[in-house]
């Protein structure tokens, strides 16, 4: 009798049965997306306990509000990514007459931990330090080091056995009493040799600073409205340790600029590296390379130096990337509260279009004051995310703008190839979303595990280090090294292809705001297992191919050679 009672639920266990296997095979051939990789600040436990000094006591000077920056450099060639940190000093005058402080080295040990060796590598030079500029600039292998400053900007040559030699007189620098802020290195004639691009931002010292007031009682930072501009400077690297300062020569001198962040690209895909450069209250640069070592001006045609209004915005950093895998690169320009980022795509015609209006990225950055920005895939799926730093100057804006903050939590837009973005900020945690007056930012793989990982400055504060935790995806790191070209291979473009997918990115260094990220490439691959092609344009001419090149590894390739080295990536993220 129990057996035919049995018998009667056999047909609606056969139907179970089935629609279970069904649903196994659905959920095998269209697994569940995988949870959005997160950033978990490592700072304390790495041992960074860098804060950065502005030397502000009541005068409310101008540059007080800027700094500060932040570089990834592998300064001692062990294949890990250390962190240079800028920072400012006491004013002639302060009352407190504090132990001097200088910008920070912090060597990668490799373990998860990091040790401030400043003084062994003989970087604890006094001045009020504002950006850094990474590169190989005399060719011996060794990255060596440029920081701007207020007042003067110092040339640090990398000896090779972990220590740096100033050599700001020597190399021809000394001199200029700028107010420099970004500056990036860019082999401008493609010889093999880096010049040196600056930007200077006002005419400004103690002596000459301007009493401005909000409430009509009591001093309050300026803008930079109230001050007159400075140019550019542009370097010419003369092969024998020197350099010339050839702005003038090469088409850069607006002695009404007020810059603060310099982009290198190539932008209209000729082979030859461009500059752009974002201005406070004043038309953004775009600088076309005319391959005999000038440049032309073509900002205002390319519709990059106003807003849509007609209006010069307040730009602060700046960032390029090929987001859309058109084959040109286009740029994000940070901006003033109540001003949202510029998200300007390059059509490809020597135009640009600003589509942040009517994206996901305008609308999250309208109240939001950015400083530092760059493109990364930080979940290695091919298409490059933004990162923006935000942090207000004035401490008490929130009484005149109660809807505008001084500390500012900083915004994570993900690229979801489609031409639309995701704003995956809250997603990211608590430390992550912490408000922070963020200045400087800049990537950079410290663990090897071939997800980006990030570093965040504060004015007046903490750095903070986030590890990238969680990524599935594939990933391919490169690795160059020139030959004819200059030695870390900047200004080559490099094309992956996986799948149907095709990336283009050219090794650059500057960017963002004050800082510079690490000088390897990373590609996001997704799923795809290999590259099918890697292609790389040389700033020589040269071109090389390589085919099948396995995912998850770090490959180190030398002009008219090809792969010199592999380094399998730790995909586990442990140290």
């Amino acid at each position: 009798m129990t057996f035919r009672r049995g018998l009667r639920f056999l047909p609606y266990l056969v139907v179970a049965a089935i629609l279970l296997s069904a649903l196994v095979t659905a959920r095998a051939n269209n697994p569940a997306p995988a949870p959005h990789p997160r950033f978990v600040n490592i700072t304390r436990s790495a041992g960074i306990n860098f804060v950065h000094n502005n030397g502000a006591f009541g005068a409310k000077y101008l540059p007080e509000t800027l700094g500060s920056g932040v570089c990834f450099i592998d300064y001692n060639n062990t294949g890990r990514q250390s962190i240079l940190l800028v920072n400012g000093e006491d004013w002639p005058g302060h009352p407190l007459h504090r132990y001097p402080t200088t910008m920070e080295l912090w060597r990668n040990n490799g373990n998860g931990t990091f040790t401030n060796v400043t003084r062994q590598a003989h970087l604890n030079v006094p001045m009020y330090g504002m950006g850094c500029a990474i590169g190989d600039y005399n060719n011996d292998g060794c990255d060596d080091i440029f920081v701007t400053a207020v007042g003067q900007n110092h040339l640090f040559r990398n000896n090779c056995n972990g220590t740096f030699t100033d050599v700001t007189k020597q190399a021809g620098l000394w001199g200029p009493k700028d107010f420099s802020t970004s500056a990036a290195w860019i082999q401008a004639t493609r010889d093999g040799l880096l010049d040196l691009v600056v930007a200077n931002y006002v005419k400004w010292s103690p002596k000459t600073d301007i009493y401005c007031t909000i409430n009509g009682k009591t001093k309050s930072y300026c803008t930079a409205q109230v001050y007159h501009g400075e140019s550019l400077t542009f370097w010419r690297n003369n092969g024998n340790g020197t350099f010339t300062n050839v702005t003038k020569q090469a088409g850069l001198y607006d002695p009404n600029d007020k810059s603060l962040g310099i982009a290198v690209a190539d932008f209209n895909n000729d082979g030859w590296p461009d500059i752009a450069v974002s201005n406070d209250d004043e038309p953004n640069k775009l600088y076309i390379n005319n391959h005999n070592g000038t440049f032309t001006s073509e900002g205002v045609t390319a519709g990059i130096a106003y807003s849509g209004s007609g209006v010069a915005r307040s730009g602060m950093g700046i960032a390029a990337a090929d987001y859309n895998h058109s084959g040109y690169p286009s740029l994000v320009i940070t901006n003033f509260s109540n001003q949202m980022l510029s998200l300007y795509q390059n059509q490809g015609n020597g135009l640009f279009i600003n589509l942040a209006p009517h994206s996901e990225i305008g609308r999250a950055s309208l109240l939001t004051l950015g400083f530092g920005c760059f493109w990364f895939d930080y979940n290695l799926d091919g298409w490059p995310d933004l990162f923006v730093a935000n942090g207000h100057i004035d401490p008490g804006i929130s009484a005149i703008q109660p809807q505008v903050h001084y500390a500012e939590p900083p915004l994570l837009f993900e690229n979801l190839g489609n031409g639309k973005f995701a704003n995956l900020t809250k997603q990211m945690g608590a430390s992550f979303n912490k408000p922070r007056v963020a200045r400087g930012t800049a990537f950079a793989d410290v663990n090897n595990d071939g997800a980006p990982d990030l570093v965040i400055t504060t004015n007046n504060g903490p750095a903070a280090l986030f590890l990238n935790e969680g990524e599935t995806n594939n990933s391919l790191e490169i690795k160059l090294v020139g030959v004819e070209s200059n030695r870390d291979g900047l200004d080559s473009t490099v094309r992956v292809r996986a799948g149907g997918m095709t990336q283009s990115e050219m090794l650059t260094n500057g960017g963002s705001y004050l800082s510079s990220s690490e000088l390897i490439l990373t590609f996001g691959l997704g799923r795809y297992k290999k590259a099918s092609l890697v292609e790389i344009d040389w700033p020589s001419g040269h071109r090389d191919f390589l085919r099948n090149v396995a995912a998850n590894q770090l490959i180190t390739v030398k002009e008219g050679v090809g792969i010199i080295a592999r380094k399998p990536l730790n995909r586990r993220g442990t140290w």
